[in-house]
């Protein structure tokens, strides 16, 4: 891997090259998201696991990944089926 490829830290800065702008922990968020949980705090389990930050900052970072673009343009299936269900939660209060 070239110096340039390296990964970047964990805060999300600056996306890697191949990501089409997403960090990687964008792009591990979006992943996440995909999967389907066993039970009640698997998720939530995971995300401190395999991320290393708290539910409720991945929640933030998920919500801020729905009005991005470049996620849209990543994972388009799962940013849709997300923003309809953030839209009918909306929608009920």
């Amino acid at each position: 891997m070239r110096p340039s490829e390296e990964p970047t830290p964990d805060d999300g800065a600056e996306p890697a090259p191949h990501s089409g702008g997403l960090s990687d922990r964008d792009r591990a968020v979006l992943a996440l998201e995909r999967r389907t949980w066993p039970g009640p705090g698997a998720k939530e389990r995971a995300v401190r696991e395999q991320l290393g930050i708290t539910p409720t900052r991945y929640y933030q970072l998920l919500n801020a990944l729905l009005d991005d673009p470049r996620a849209l343009a990543h994972d388009p299936v799962t940013v849709n089926r997300l923003r309809r269900v953030r839209d009918a939660r909306r929608e009920r209060r």
